[in-house]
Formats: structure tokens, sequence, C-alpha cells
């Protein structure tokens, strides 16, 4: 199931070596891990993209592609899974990461607006900026092995649902 799934949404390869901003990596592309779709791959792309979801930076997707390509996980997941902080999550996701860092460091909670730009992150980094930060990287963290996780136990579980439907389809015949 979930390779059949991830398949569905997953763009064309040839679609994501032509993007300009992923041409920076040049002959790195054409390595075939980085296109196989397995339960290693799988995993490890999901959790990539999950990590570079939570940083507060302009190009995730190329950090995400460029991680990929380290590890030799699937690049359109690590990419597409980058996805999940857009401008409609990124304030909640923001916040929460916030409310984290200020409990792990023990600091007040300052209150502010957030504004999905560079101005604002630089500006508001002398007030919120160390709270922020290590909670952008501890909920990256926890969400990337959290992926991580959740994708490995869902590949097994398809594994052995097919092994089932393939020996009760046996014994029905």
């Amino acid at each position: 199931m979930p390779k059949k799934t991830i398949r569905k949404f997953l763009p064309n390869p040839e679609v994501i070596r032509q993007s300009k901003l992923l041409q920076l990596f040049g002959n790195l592309l054409h390595d075939a891990n980085l296109w196989h779709l397995n339960r290693r791959s799988a995993r490890g792309g999901i959790a990539i993209g999950l990590f570079w979801a939570w940083m507060p930076m302009p190009f995730q997707m190329v950090a995400s592609a460029a991680a990929a390509i380290l590890f030799r996980v699937n690049l359109p997941l690590a990419v597409g899974t980058v996805w999940l902080s857009n401008p409609f999550t990124m304030p909640v996701m923001f916040y929460l990461s916030y409310l984290v860092g200020a409990v792990v460091l023990s600091s007040p909670i300052e209150p502010f607006a957030f504004e999905a730009s560079i101005e604002w992150l630089i500006s508001s980094m002398a007030t919120i900026g160390k709270p922020f930060l290590l909670g952008c990287v501890l909920m990256g963290l926890t969400a990337s092995i959290v992926g991580y996780f959740v994708i490995d136990w869902l590949w097994v579980l398809s594994i052995r649902r097919a092994q089932r439907d393939r020996r009760n389809g046996i014994k029905w015949r």
C-alpha cells in the first residue's frame, strides 16, 4: 500500500531533474538511489523532508534535496515533504516551535505576531530567537524521527497485509 500510494503523488523524476533550483546539484541527480522507492529510501526521504519543513529558512527544498543526495534516499519524497510547511501551516508550526523552545530554556513567553517574511524573522531574533530556533530544531528532529518510524511501520504493515491476502487468495481457489 505505501509504495503504490506514494507513487501516485510523486512527480516524474525528469521534471525534478529539470528544476532550475535543483540544477546546482548537476550530475549528482543521476544517482539511481535517489529515485528508487523502497522501504529504506521512503522512510529516509520522509524523515529528511520533515526535518527541513520545521526549519525557518528560505529554500528548504534545496536543503532537503542536498540532504537526500548526501544520505542517498528518495529525493522526490524529501523535497515534497518539505511542503508540509506552507503559508497556512507556518504560523502554527513556528508558534509551537517557539513554545517548545521557551519551555526547554525556561524563558518567559513573549507575545509576538508572526509574519511570513525574512524581515520579521531577522527583527524578532533579538526577543524570541534562542527559544524559537531551539524549538524549530527540536520539532524538526521529533517530526523526523516519528515520520521515519511511522513510514517504516506502514511499510511493514502493508507487506504483511499483502502476504496475508496472497495466502487467503490461494486458499480460496
